[in-house]
């Protein structure tokens, strides 16, 4: 606490955005690095034709993980206050629930595959998209019962 009772430091809504941040940068990062990557020769920019899996798994480009090193580079900045770090939750999983609806309405082996996205792919955003919404429902709640306020803003 600082000396006129305010809490200094991140409201565990910050600590939640900085933390999908940062996991959201790592796997972007991560889909660059050849042996993490299977296929990472057939890596391309766009398109349902990359064959690269990130672990194995997760269909990956270029532009996969560019939107990944975004959205990691976003919940890392907009971590900075808990109204921002509120709409990074909230918002950010809207798009991964719109994701999540692309991916399971266009055909895998289609030009409308730009990402790309595979089967993993579809369920994890859904997965990422209700976890981080309710993180941001949940811990904003949470901090506005508490009544808590930080320095960093």
């Amino acid at each position: 606490m600082s000396s006129d009772g305010r809490s200094v430091g991140r409201s565990t809504i910050q600590k939640a955005a900085l933390a999908v941040g940062a996991v959201f940068l790592l796997v972007g990062i991560l889909g660059f690095i050849p042996g993490i990557t299977s296929g990472y020769e057939t890596l391309g920019f766009a398109g349902h034709e990359s064959e690269a899996m990130l672990l194995g798994v997760f269909q990956v480009s270029v532009l996969h993980n560019i939107v990944h090193l975004l959205f990691g580079a976003a919940g890392i900045a907009l971590a900075r206050s808990a109204a921002q770090s509120r709409n990074y939750l909230i918002v950010g999983g809207a798009i991964y629930l719109v994701l999540w609806l692309y991916g399971l309405l266009i055909g895998h082996d289609t030009p409308a595959n730009f990402v790309p996205v595979n089967s993993a792919d579809n369920w994890l955003h859904f997965v990422l998209g209700a976890g981080m919404i309710g993180l941001g429902v949940a811990l904003s709640r949470g901090t506005a019962r508490a009544g808590r306020t930080t320095a960093a803003r």
